[in-house]
């Protein structure tokens, strides 16, 4: 060997060497999709970019501890979901768990998903009221129940039931002054017919957010992270608050298993943030997932369901005087050889861990512009 040869390209050509084939033809049998499966992977974590801004007060951000959590042989699943952890509890955060913005009628109401790709085991939660972190009850979901996703009351009781404490109020000073600002802006007259309240809501927002008194990611605020190890294990998490002010008792695609969150610990991980409708109609995660099964690289996969929520959007309360999307939606995607992507219907940014420390990158974006432009 040179001597020239770094020891990371040693690794990285080794473990190419190493690829196996991980399905085979048997005579008679379907031909499943070919899935190459590296010997070794570097591990890396992936996530929305508030997965390496908010630390709650702390030394590391999300990424950061669940990459040093994987890196030290913790399970996948515990170390990014810690990771999520510590934006849930951060207050400066609006878009997840603590001081998340309300509903529509003050109540902080809070959406998690989970999936464990080596044990192909998954526990999600939807209008979890009183829980900070409902990524937590997600994963007791996961690991004591024969179910996938429990909502509303029932996930309040649940969680009571598991010992997870139960808050009166979920809001800080924050949130509960931002609803008030947007229930002041709607409501002047305390009643408006549905279609005026409607528009009016929707004007609010925009206002806020023209003002700086939102920032564009909190209207569909969420984290996704998703993280591989050594062995190749995959595993990721979502939690939000979702939409704020939002109707009581809307779910997006944050809890739902193919929409915010898709893992199948032979090919990879995929999880978004932005318009949750967009995400549910048109199952992404989980297609994203397929298209790698089929051998296309994240990036490119990602691509494939930008554009098709692209060609989905045609109402035209959701385009732009172009007739594009007039809203944002991005995909955090992670294979099983620890390739990476994040992509996005318009430039932003989003967090990813290695070997190298947290990085905050661009994601690469279908269209030019924003949404509004």
């Amino acid at each position: 060997m040179s001597k020239k040869m770094k020891r990371r390209d040693f690794m990285i050509t080794s473990a190419a060497a190493g690829v196996t084939i991980a399905a085979t033809r048997v005579k008679g049998s379907p031909v499943a999709p070919t899935m190459l499966i590296p010997a070794a992977v570097q591990p890396v974590v992936v996530s929305s970019a508030n997965g390496n801004r908010f630390k709650n007060r702390g030394n590391m951000t999300a990424v950061h501890k669940a990459f040093s959590m994987i890196t030290k042989g913790e399970d996948v699943l515990d170390s990014v979901i810690a990771g999520v952890n510590i934006v849930e509890l951060d207050p400066l955060d609006d878009s997840v768990g603590y001081g998340g913005l309300p509903n529509a009628e003050g109540v902080v109401q809070l959406d998690s998903s989970c999936m464990h790709g080596p044990k192909k085991r998954a526990g999600a939660v939807g209008a979890l009221e009183g829980v900070s972190r409902p990524s937590l009850v997600a994963q007791s979901v996961l690991e004591n129940t024969d179910h996938h996703l429990i909502v509303g009351k029932g996930a309040q009781d649940y969680a009571r039931s598991m010992g997870f404490k139960i808050e009166d109020d979920l809001n800080t000073e924050n949130s509960r002054r931002q609803w008030l600002e947007w229930k002041r802006r709607i409501d002047p007259q305390h009643y408006l017919d549905p279609a005026k309240r409607a528009e009016a809501g929707h004007r609010a927002a925009l206002e806020m957010l023209a003002e700086g008194l939102l920032r564009e990611e909190n209207m569909h605020g969420t984290i996704n992270c998703d993280g591989i190890n050594s062995k190749g294990e995959i595993c990721g998490v979502t939690t939000t608050s979702g939409l704020a002010w939002k109707i009581p008792g809307r779910l997006g695609d944050s809890p739902i298993l193919g929409a915010g969150l898709y893992v199948d610990g032979n090919v990879g991980a995929a999880g978004s943030t932005g318009r949750g409708e967009a995400n549910l109609y048109n199952l992404c995660s989980f297609v994203i997932v397929e298209e790698m099964r089929r051998g296309a690289h994240p990036k490119d996969a990602g691509m494939e369901v930008l554009k098709r929520i692209k060609a989905n959007t045609i109402e035209k309360r959701l385009l732009k005087a172009d007739g594009n999307p007039n809203f944002g939606i991005n995909f955090y995607i992670l294979n099983a050889k620890g390739e990476h992507a994040g992509v996005s219907m318009y430039a932003t940014k989003y967090a990813m861990c290695n070997e190298n420390g947290p990085q905050t990158l661009d994601t690469e974006p279908l269209l030019p512009g924003k949404p509004g432009d």
